[in-house]
């Protein structure tokens, strides 16, 4: 089973802040319809479908997905933290892989509050427990700060002792990210911020403010994957190719709670990274464009590490010199990231993808990367799960 597998199209509707969004399931239809129609594909056609959110009731998918066509096809509802949407495209591509269609869906979603996420029950322990009581080994516990910021603060804590970087210098990730997400008109966030905007906002964690945390997000977006043979046989001609794709779950690193790097998911992206490069024959030095998961600024810099992508202790000297962004050596989430663009949980895999398809097609408008031909996705949830897919043309 050597076949390549095929994205033939991608759909995406703009990211809102909580309370200004459609309901979940027609927010999932918008994203379905204009894949289907971007890789000119009738939704009777789809074999497979794989519909992922965090925050919602049992059977969702099917919600959003009865409103496009009621056809009979398997929907299989995945919810896999912030790693879902990705989590959902990885299963659409083994089912292509394993010959079972030679069509599937996957679309991500989500309906968000306003506020630092929250556990939808409290009769039981939360999946996170083991993680928060890591972190408490680690590094002690802030009643008064959001956990996800202690999670990602605490690792870019980590990260200073070791490489000594500057406050200011994690702060440049988010001035970036909003420069990228002026041209995107998906993102929530597209006003320019200053360096001094960034480290006045109130600090969270660490060296972590709040204008270098994603915000809650709604939002939707979709892939249609398909085998090369059925493009082949359709005609398809604006398909990109996934070259490769690696999911990990955390290592003995987690069980032994002695980083915070480790906590929010470095080993796991190193794994995962390493998995989908081999797939794909190819190094992060091949790599032109970068979606990751910029969840927090701290992310960005350890992430693009682990990825290979920088060197380790490289980050400050790489975002300094500007060679993460436009007339640098690649080009790290064009689309603002989530910092920018938002972070709708269930969506924000494909949305990702989205982002790099439409690149790689050359397609990017003011914000396309020259001459881009590899793109890299990485997604990554606590608790946990890491999903990297490398994609050409």
């Amino acid at each position: 089973m050597n076949e390549k597998i095929l994205v033939a199209g991608v759909g995406m509707i703009p990211f809102t802040k909580p309370g200004k969004s459609k309901s979940y399931d027609e927010m999932a239809e918008d994203a379905v319809r204009l894949a289907l129609a971007d890789a000119n594909i009738d939704f009777s056609e789809i074999g497979q479908a794989y519909a992922g959110y965090v925050f919602g009731e049992s059977c969702s998918g099917q919600a959003g997905l009865y409103r496009v066509g009621l056809t009979g096809v398997p929907i299989i509802n995945v919810n896999n933290n912030c790693s879902t949407g990705s989590s959902a495209l990885f299963l659409a591509r083994q089912a292509i892989k394993a010959g079972a269609v030679d069509v599937a869906l996957a679309v991500g979603f989500e309906m968000m509050l306003p506020g630092a996420p929250a556990g939808a029950w409290t009769d039981r322990k939360a999946p996170s427990f083991q993680l928060e009581q890591n972190v408490k080994a680690i590094q002690g516990w802030q009643e008064n700060a959001p956990p996800a910021a202690q999670f990602f603060g605490g690792a870019g804590i980590e990260y200073q002792k070791k490489y000594g970087m500057k406050n200011e210098t994690f702060a440049q990730v988010s001035v970036k990210a909003r420069r990228h997400a002026k041209a995107n008109p998906m993102a929530v966030f597209r006003d320019p911020i200053t360096l001094e905007d960034v480290l006045n906002s109130p600090t969270l964690y660490g060296p972590i403010t709040r204008l270098q945390c994603c915000p809650p997000t709604c939002g939707a977006a979709a892939a249609i994957v398909v085998s090369a043979d059925y493009a082949k046989k359709k005609g398809l001609k604006r398909t990109v190719t996934i070259a490769g794709q690696g999911i990990a779950t955390d290592t003995q690193s987690f069980a032994e709670a002695k980083s915070m790097m480790s906590m929010v998911g470095y080993d796991m992206t190193r794994l995962a990274s390493e998995r989908a490069y081999k797939m794909a024959g190819i190094g992060p030095d091949d790599v032109d464009v970068v979606e990751l998961h910029d969840c927090f600024t701290a992310n960005e810099i350890i992430s693009q590490e682990a990825l290979g992508l920088v060197p380790e202790g490289g980050s400050e000297k790489f975002i300094l010199d500007g060679q993460n962004t436009y007339g640098g050596r690649l080009v790290v989430n064009p689309s603002g990231g989530l910092l920018a663009k938002g972070h709708p949980l269930g969506a924000t895999g494909l949305a990702q993808i989205t982002e790099l398809v439409t690149q790689l097609r050359g397609e990017g408008g003011e914000r396309q990367v020259s001459g881009a031909k590899v793109g890299l996705q990485h997604n990554v949830g606590l608790g946990g799960a890491c999903v990297v897919t490398l994609l050409s043309v």
